[in-house]
């Protein structure tokens, strides 16, 4: 038995914006975005947010892995939907985590989820380390292109680790590149040559050397660099002052999915670790008023199947064009919604709180009589042969598959994204119920559709900007892999 990385999972949303678009639009104002408009980034949908991502994440990296051994969770963000309210709470109640669970909000640089990673790298307990990143961006800016949506995970604990960590070593200076106040919508960019030059280069080469001394190697022991930087070319310029060679610099995924924050170094070990060799190493850095460095070696230790983790999350894709539709759902412009948009939306907290395990959880229940399964759990049993009281037992269901019964296409209910898509799901091992659809198509659904949950935003109380979730039916082809 020896303490690593265990597991590790991802999640990137399904929508992937074509940065073209992006540029034709903003062409008559800033025709000196062009250059960057190749490729994709992703977006998030409407009911996608930081935690939603973190929830998928998680429960990717956690297939084959007992969540009851789970003492910590760490949420890494800069840009968390509640300044006041524990959004790693709202992720381990998804999971359905341990009540006895340590979670913590990391937050305010981009190096949040490396200082995560080493924080619970310092410990004996099994942690799980989650970062997401869903950044607003200001229109025809050239972080709106090369930036992208999304969340990665890594377990840590005592077993039969993927990788080891062999060396590590930080900084802490106030070097500020960018920044957003509480009163800031968008982040305020400095002058990229001197981030490049006073930053990077200056901070990063040396917490490498530091890292390499403390495990005795090389630079050119190094597999696999993975670093995360807005700034163009900064990655190979720091690699080669390091003494590391451009050949095992990892692809950034600028390309495929675009720059993901906070939550991008663990995206890239995620990628790392999916196509490393056993005896491999690989360092990954993050920076952001200092910088992290940790370096890992890897076992040759098998990966739990099941789970989709980068590649998967990246072939999992859908092509958008509409660059109105994303700028609607990040509102960053004003639409008349319409009159049905209208209705008070006020959650009360309390029955929120009193119907938790049915609402965040998803914990349906099981007869222990006769064992039928329902959702949401009651004090009389279903079954019409049976009816017994008090016998249900607590029974989750956001791990199950099911197929469609009934669908509607409804376009008189308001939605964000036309039409609203909800119906039936029977689920395979029993039990059914009336939910709303997200990552379909309207002319593409059908009766015995294959369909599984995912923790979305089931809807937004604007007047107070309280934000409910709810689990929702998605095709199961477009997301297998998680639990």
């Amino acid at each position: 038995m020896a303490f690593g990385i265990l597991a590790t999972g991802a999640y990137i949303p399904r929508l992937r914006l074509q940065r073209r678009a992006i540029v034709d639009a903003n062409r008559w104002f800033a025709p000196g975005l062009s250059s960057l408009g190749k490729g994709e980034r992703a977006i998030c949908n409407w009911d996608e947010d930081v935690i939603t991502m973190a929830v998928e994440a998680a429960r990717d990296a956690t297939i084959g892995v007992d969540r009851n051994d789970i003492a910590s969770l760490y949420l890494a963000s800069t840009t968390f939907p509640f300044l006041d309210r524990l959004n790693a709470g709202v992720v381990a109640e998804a999971l359905c985590l341990p009540e006895a669970l340590s979670a913590l909000d990391v937050a305010s640089t981009q190096r949040c989820a490396t200082s995560a990673l080493a924080h619970a790298l310092r410990g004996t307990d099994s942690s799980i380390v989650v970062a997401a990143e869903h950044r607003r961006t200001r229109a025809a800016s050239a972080i709106e292109l090369n930036a992208g949506d999304g969340a990665a995970a890594v377990v840590v604990g005592e077993g039969e680790p993927l990788a080891r960590l062999v060396g590590r070593a930080h900084s802490t200076v106030d070097f500020v590149d960018h920044f957003r106040t509480a009163e800031s919508e968008f982040d305020y960019q400095w002058e990229e040559r001197w981030i490049r030059d006073a930053g990077y280069m200056t901070i990063v080469p040396p917490v490498i050397a530091r890292c390499l001394a403390e495990a005795g190697l090389k630079a050119s022991d190094v597999n696999h660099f993975c670093m995360a930087a807005m700034v163009p070319r900064v990655v190979n310029a720091v690699g080669k002052t390091a003494g590391i060679a451009d050949a095992v610099i990892a692809d950034s995924l600028q390309a495929l999915c675009g720059d993901t924050g906070a939550a991008h170094p663990l995206l890239l070990l995620v990628a790392a670790l999916e196509r490393a060799k056993a005896g491999e190493r690989i360092m990954v850095v993050g920076f952001g008023q200092g910088a992290d460095a940790l370096l890992f070696e890897v076992t040759g230790a098998a990966a739990a199947k099941g789970r989709l983790g980068c590649a998967g999350h990246l072939a999992r894709r859908r092509e958008e064009t509409n660059y109105s539709k994303f700028l609607a759902f990040n509102d960053l412009i004003e639409i008349e919604r319409g009159m049905r948009s209208e209705t008070d939306k006020q959650t009360p907290l309390s029955s929120l709180w009193r119907n938790r395990d049915t609402v965040t959880g998803m914990i349906g229940g099981q007869c222990s009589v006769c064992g039928t399964l329902q959702f949401p759990i009651t004090r009389i049993c279903v079954n019409p042969n049976c009816n017994a009281m008090d016998t249900q037992e607590p029974h989750p269901f956001s791990r199950k598959t099911g197929r469609v019964n009934s669908f509607t296409a409804d376009r008189l209910t308001y939605s964000p994204d036309p039409p609203a898509c909800y119906g039936m799901v029977q689920f395979e091992e029993g039990g059914r119920w009336m939910m709303d659809f997200t990552d379909v198509e309207a002319d593409k659904l059908e009766v015995g559709m294959r369909m599984r949950m995912m923790f979305r935003i089931k809807d937004v109380d604007a007047q107070r900007g309280f934000r409910r979730y709810f689990w929702k039916a998605a095709p199961a082809e477009a997301a297998e892999g998680s639990a």
